[in-house]
């Protein structure tokens, strides 16, 4: 039975088993490849996405489990308008080798929707869970910071 996903705003169709993993729903039926596959047992982050607003591993939602609508990396901004995460990414150079960017940048905009200023602790903790092979945990946390900053000037 088709299943019917929001996906980035765009509604979707889909025809796959409910327990599909929502991940390869994304990369594989949508040709969203941003979400990427790092360990699939929800260990890396880097398959973060948000399911209605919430950071979710999508290596880890059945199909049939998704309530809501889907944010991938490819959504979160555009080309020509960033989001402010994506921005300070830029500006402070985290990215090295970039294959856990996506879902570092989506596990740090969940962090600022929910807590608009946070510590270094707080970045700390919620963002425990993405790893990063080429260590650049202290250029996150400065793009953190510089991407509060960023959306408490919008807001």
């Amino acid at each position: 039975m088709p299943t019917t996903l929001t996906v980035n705003g765009t509604d979707y169709q889909v025809d796959l088993p409910d327990d599909v993993p929502l991940l390869w729903v994304l990369r594989d039926e949508l040709g969203l490849t941003g979400t990427k596959y790092g360990c699939g047992v929800a260990s890396c982050g880097s398959c973060t996405v948000h399911i209605d607003g919430e950071a979710m591993r999508a290596c880890q939602v059945a199909l049939a489990d998704v309530r809501g609508p889907v944010t991938t990396i490819e959504g979160l901004g555009t080309p020509s308008a960033l989001h402010a995460v994506q921005q300070a990414w830029v500006e402070h150079q985290v990215a090295q080798c970039g294959y856990c960017q996506s879902g570092q940048i989506m596990q740090a905009a969940a962090l600022l929707s929910e807590t608009p200023n946070p510590s270094d602790e707080e970045i700390d903790l919620a963002m425990s869970e993405n790893l990063c092979r080429c260590g650049t945990y202290p250029r996150i946390r400065a793009a953190i910071h510089a991407a509060a900053d960023a959306l408490g000037r919008e807001g």
